[in-house]
């Protein structure tokens, strides 16, 4: 894996083989591993070990062919593969149509504008994680196997670990470094008519617990064999918090500058109201404990707190340096809040400008937190959720998504679980949802399929819109 000094050398070279006015490097560099099992059995193990080049160099604006930027990769390292993408990044440039709104890439006290007090840097780099192998993967899997056949079900899933760096260097002298670990683990418990379903993730593999994982799947597989058949209609929906992540997920790529001048976020016109449930408060906040990833963006630029949504007020919005600019000269700029580069642009070029990545639920709701236990006790009937799959955007203004339950649906009726359901599939406003909330659990890391991971608390939802009930 690379280190920051042999990172900082690639950069060297090709600022040396680049005859651009400006060049940036960003650099990626890890190995990871991967041991999946079926049908009670490892049935494949791999590992790979990888580098990422990717270089963008610009013309200067101030030139007479200025204002054009064009990016190249490669994954090898050797002076002659370096040199070549110098030069093609070189000839590619030239070819650009100019753009207006490029601008030239940050120094050192651009980058570190708003340095984050305190905790400008994270740690995620856990060494006991870095070293596991394929015999430690083995015989988690062993451990979680056994609870499957203890409880006679076919377990299948997957045991990664990766450990990664990732830099930027440009011209300008602009130096950002991130290194990072991760563990991940994902069981599926299959019964004849029914399965269960965990999945998390951690930089630090002492936070996970495959054994309580593989348990918990196989109580969710037990409880719900034999599943009822409910009609259609609006209930009272717990939904855990790998569902809650995989719904909400689909409206945080509209918390964006570029979005809201592109006329494409459910937010236009929407800033600044009661749009959510005033137990509803959302940040992007990279530095929180359970969050992953670099403290820097696309561009170098220090990633900044943000406040989203505060007791169900669109307050903020993520902004690239571009973005902000953009937004500063528009007529949207009177209602837009504060407005100013927040360190969550993507890589340039690119299509979609910029988003929050590190969303985190406020853990403390007003009325205090509930387990989700405590919340189906005070259900009189309604449905408890395991994760949703399958999801699609139906009304993008109103955030309106179809998609279905899945790997643990139940029937919540006087407090209690009662049985298993056949899945359902939903049509639901994400905006209607969130004013809907009346319980919050505490906020946990989750994972899913269809989002990013994120700290989401458990919630309890009123009249959840459910359209069709399927076989399975």
């Amino acid at each position: 894996m690379l280190t920051q000094d042999r990172a900082s050398a690639v950069f060297d070279k090709l600022r040396k083989y680049s005859s651009a006015d400006e060049v940036e490097l960003l650099i990626s560099s890890g190995r990871s591993a991967l041991t999946r099992f079926a049908n009670n059995t490892i049935h494949q193990n791999v590992a790979e070990e990888s580098h990422a080049v990717s270089l963008r160099v610009s013309i200067d604006a101030g030139t007479a062919k200025g204002g054009r930027t064009a990016r190249v990769g490669t994954n090898k390292l050797d002076d002659e593969s370096l040199r070549r993408l110098a030069q093609t990044a070189d000839s590619l440039v030239k070819l650009q149509q100019p753009d207006p709104d490029l601008l030239a890439m940050p120094t050192p006290e651009g980058v570190s504008q708003a340095e984050v007090d305190g905790d400008g840097r994270v740690k995620r780099h856990i060494e006991r994680t870095a070293r596991i192998g394929p015999q430690a993967r083995a015989d988690g899997v062993a451990r979680i196997v056994d609870i499957a056949k203890k409880n006679s079900l076919i377990a299948a899933g997957i045991s990664a670990s990766s450990e990664f760096s990732e830099g930027l260097f440009n011209s300008r002298a602009a130096t950002k470094w991130h290194q990072q670990t991760s563990a991940e683990v994902s069981i599926t418990m299959i019964g004849d008519t029914s399965s269960g379903w965990q999945k998390a993730n951690a930089s630090d593999v002492g936070n996970l617990d495959p054994a309580r994982m593989a348990e918990i799947a196989a109580e969710k597989a037990r409880q719900s064999a034999n599943p009822r058949e409910i009609g259609p209609g609006k209930y009272t929906v717990i939904l855990e918090p790998s569902a809650v992540l995989d719904v909400v997920g689909f409206m945080f790529w509209d918390f964006s500058g570029s979005a809201l001048l592109e006329q494409r976020s459910f937010l236009n016109d929407r800033l600044g109201t009661q749009l959510f449930g005033d137990n509803i408060t959302v940040e992007d906040d990279v530095y929180h404990p359970l969050q992953t990833g670099a403290a820097f963006d696309g561009e170098g630029m220090t990633r900044q707190r943000l406040k989203l949504i505060d007791k169900g007020v669109v307050r903020g919005l993520a902004y690239s340096r571009g973005a902000a600019r953009k937004m500063l000269q528009s007529q949207l700029a009177a209602n837009a809040g504060l407005v100013g580069p927040t360190g969550h642009g993507f890589i340039l070029p690119n299509e979609m400008g910029e988003a929050p990545v590190n969303i985190v639920f406020k853990a403390d709701p007003p009325g205090g937190s509930h387990t989700v236990e405590q919340m189906i006790a005070s259900t009189d009937r309604g449905i408890l959720v395991t994760r949703l799959w399958y999801i699609r955007e139906v009304d993008p203004y109103e955030k309106i998504l179809t998609g279905m339950t899945r790997d643990g649906t139940f029937l919540v009726e006087g407090g209690r679980v009662r049985c298993g359901i056949r899945n359902l599939r939903f049509n639901q406003s994400l905006v209607h949802m969130l004013r809907n909330v009346d319980a919050l659990g505490e906020s946990v890391r989750a994972s899913g399929e269809e989002s990013i991971d994120m700290v989401v608390p458990p919630m309890r939802v009123r009249d959840f819109n459910f359209t069709e009930t399927t076989k399975f």
